[in-house]
């Protein structure tokens, strides 16, 4: 593996040990370097933009979040359920989208979740309690815990990216084999299966020429 190119110290520790144990990742280390760890702001606003972003491709989504935000004072909460569903159709969104966040938005204003009780609860039952939620599913779920807690040992099951890279940088699964992906990088990712897909999620970026993870 080659020098550092981004990353702190704690995912860098975690790429030697996934590079000296997994071929495909070493490859794709050796060109992209450790990625950078995805932070982002949580809470309401961090889960919308990752259900906004969901099913679409960067470009697409970063320019309907834009929109959304603008017309939204930041995704505000209240100001997703004071805007109409004509007006936020008119920026981009789908029906199914447009009630995901404005059913959150309700649930979140009105005391049903509340994110901060996430910090409470381990992997497993934070996950459980955000897949509770109106149009979060698992891969959702894994992402926000990645992204806006910083949780380092979860995999996003379902996405078809993470097989992609692994198949550019010499993996052997086909790519209908997502199920099966996900049940071995599951197991054999641990206990750094966040960074296992970061270092992923930046082959994608690098093949593709966009600016690293």
């Amino acid at each position: 593996m080659t020098g550092l190119r981004g990353g702190d110290r704690r995912t860098a520790e975690a790429c030697r040990e996934l590079a000296a144990r997994c071929r495909v990742l070493s490859n794709i280390l050796d060109v992209t370097g450790p990625p950078r760890w995805r932070a982002r702001e949580g809470g309401y606003q961090g889960l919308s933009r990752i259900i906004i972003e969901q099913q679409l491709s960067v470009a697409s989504a970063n320019a309907i979040l834009e929109r959304v935000q603008a017309a939204t004072a930041g995704l505000d909460p209240e100001h997703v359920l004071r805007t109409s569903e004509d007006n936020l159709r008119s920026l981009g969104l789908s029906r199914p989208k447009i009630r995901y966040l404005k059913v959150l938005a309700a649930d979140v204003t009105e005391g049903r979740f509340d994110f901060a009780e996430l910090q409470r609860l381990d992997d497993r039952q934070a996950s459980e309690a955000l897949e509770g939620l109106l149009g979060v599913g698992r891969w959702t779920a894994a992402v926000y815990l990645l992204f806006c807690e910083g949780r380092r040992d979860l995999w996003p099951r379902g996405d078809v990216a993470l097989l992609a890279a692994h198949l550019m940088a010499g993996g052997t699964f086909g790519r209908q084999d997502i199920k099966a992906f996900d049940a071995w990088a599951e197991e054999f990712y641990a206990p750094h299966r966040g960074v296992a897909a970061h270092i992923l999620w930046g082959q994608i970026a690098h093949v593709r020429g966009r600016a690293p993870l």
